[in-house]
């Protein structure tokens, strides 16, 4: 019987999709218990996923709700809060179907370097990995639209006002709805 740490590591060395892994930090509907964490458990299954840990961003950042209770970390270091969220280590397959979720070709969302830390540590320990930010065509407009206030962690209580693709309104795209919003006059 190995100790659990032999067995993660073990764990990682074989995950599927070749040897390069990259980490990925999570904030979102993508962590446990939220609407879209079934895409990571099957990347796990396949060995195209290993769950790292709990982490909080080294820095702060804007992480607000935009339509459908869709969550933004918004890229602009220094504003915002600490966000904590879960690190997985995923393989180059397991990265594409998280890009594709994420909508990267469609411009939603681009991922980006950010550091992380272990819970509540303020230096030892930091990593570095990628995270889902808020394409810059709209995110700080979207920070500023929500009044510059934002949360440190997107909770059960949020991942519930998600709205999946599929019951949203079919007859406008997102990205068009969120345009309409960061542009509007009105709050």
């Amino acid at each position: 019987e190995f100790h659990p740490r032999v067995l993660e590591t073990r764990r990682r060395e074989t995950m599927g999709g070749g040897h390069n892994k990259k980490l990925i930090f999570v904030y979102g509907t993508l962590k446990r218990n939220q609407p879209n964490h079934f895409l990571l458990e099957d990347l796990i299954s396949k060995n195209d996923a290993v769950f790292v840990g709990q982490r909080t961003t080294r820095l702060q950042y804007p992480l607000v709700t935009g339509l459908y209770g869709i969550p933004y970390l918004i890229n602009q270091s220094g504003s915002g809060k600490r966000i904590r969220g879960e690190l997985y280590s995923v393989s180059n397959r397991g990265l594409a179907r998280l890009d594709e979720l994420e909508g990267i070709r469609a411009e939603h969302y681009e991922r980006l370097p950010i550091e992380v830390v272990e819970e509540e540590e303020e230096s030892n320990g930091v990593v570095s990995a990628e995270a889902y930010f808020a394409h810059r065509r709209f995110g700080e407009r979207l920070w500023e639209k929500k009044g510059m206030c934002g949360m440190c962690e997107f909770g059960e209580n949020d991942g519930v006002l998600y709205v999946r693709p599929k019951d949203r309104p079919r007859f406008s795209s997102v990205l068009d709805e969120i345009e309409d919003f960061v542009s509007s006059t009105t709050d």
